[in-house]
């Protein structure tokens, strides 16, 4: 495990900047969100060795953030909470969401409830507890609140009672109501501090919907569809603007499905494990440009996963491309490889959302009269 930390200054309430640790950090989206939203990234931490890579090079070496490398059950958030954030200051928010595969829908039966991985939220919560930040926000995929997992949050919510934290009800958000151009739903749990007065709308109020959105509210706007995405020119020289190579009898397949959303029983092609059941519809199927694009899967590079066949070139899509449907700016690198960049796309909190969710949290932290 290694870290870099560096000497803080003291600085008042009134004059200092707003500051953030993130948790499960992986390539940096939560983190990359807080600073556009003006926050300062005081420490993160992440596990895998090859976000902790994109996580330097696109974060830490260039803001000073402390990266923790390695299992965060070996972290101790003491050491963050003197190292990081300093004596006589404090942490405003909190970040992270632990991994989800423990909550994942495409867990079956009971697969999860005893997964070990799942502990990982009470870690979260050691964090909570040590560095006492004003706010903290959990993301997750919306499993986590299947019945089977209710004791894992009744846990979460008794520690937050018992440590004086004020947790709101896990809300569900799409992140395309907030201009991602995907269909992304995910939980988010806020907690409040009990000595804090926050006046906060939340969730954020959404900024783009579907036609029946639209004529109920006219200040929305439309979501934004794939087309945005592939309208966008590539960068010279853009180590991510790469697809899966595929063989030539595939590359057959995709040239037979129909451009534009193209599904892949279309194409005529049969996989045994397609046969008998009208399942497994979207696996090697065109990305529809005038929709929402699906769900950007840790998987999302590999057509054989879902739909994230290009919808008009035969191939799958680019980590660039699947990059720009979370919205990371072209400028932002994911290191690692093809597969190991494309698992970092698809963890990762979509920037634009993150964005949006940190500056409403921000607004509440700073109309607080209690905030000195």
């Amino acid at each position: 495990m290694t870290a870099k930390c560096r000497k803080k200054e003291s600085k008042s309430s009134a004059d200092r900047p707003l500051v953030c640790v993130d948790l499960f950090a992986g390539a940096g989206g939560f983190s990359f969100a807080a600073m556009q939203a003006g926050f300062t990234v005081a420490a993160a931490v992440e596990l895998n060795a090859h976000a902790c890579k994109t996580y330097k090079k696109n974060i830490a070496d260039a803001h000073g953030v402390s990266l923790y490398e390695g299992d965060i059950l070996g972290v101790c958030p003491d050491t963050i909470k003197k190292l990081d954030i300093g004596d006589g200051q404090e942490c405003d928010v909190l970040l992270g969401g632990p991994p989800c595969q423990g909550f994942s829908v495409h867990r079956i039966k009971g697969a999860g409830v005893d997964d070990p991985r799942n502990q990982l939220i009470l870690k979260y919560f050691e964090f909570v507890k040590t560095i006492r930040p004003k706010v903290f926000l959990m993301e997750n995929v919306p499993g986590m609140l299947w019945e089977r997992h209710r004791t894992f949050l009744d846990a979460f919510y008794l520690q937050a009672r018992a440590t004086d934290y004020k947790v709101l009800q896990p809300i569900e958000i799409d992140a395309r109501d907030y201009g991602v151009p995907q269909r992304r739903k995910r939980v988010f749990i806020l907690g409040i501090r009990g000595d804090m007065d926050l006046d906060i709308h939340w969730p954020p109020r959404p900024t783009h919907g579907d036609a029946k959105a639209l004529e109920q509210d006219e200040t929305l706007q439309p979501w934004l569809s794939a087309q945005t995405v592939f309208q966008m020119d590539d960068v010279a020289g853009d180590i991510n603007n790469v697809h899966m190579r595929h063989s030539p009898e595939l590359i057959k397949v995709f040239k037979a499905t129909p451009k534009n959303g193209g599904s892949r029983h279309q194409s005529g092609r049969v996989l045994k494990c397609h046969q008998g059941h009208d399942g497994h519809k979207d696996v090697y199927g065109r990305i529809d440009p005038l929709k929402p694009a699906p769900t950007m899967t840790t998987a999302c590079i590999n057509p054989s996963k879902g739909r994230f066949v290009h919808p008009t070139e035969d191939h799958g899509i680019t980590v660039r491309q699947a990059a720009r449907f979370q919205t990371f700016p072209d400028s932002f690198q994911f290191e690692g490889g093809l597969i190991a960049s494309g698992v970092q796309v698809g963890n990762a909190v979509p920037v634009k959302l993150g964005q949006i969710l940190m500056e409403t949290i921000k607004e509440g932290l700073i109309s607080d009269p209690k905030k000195k």
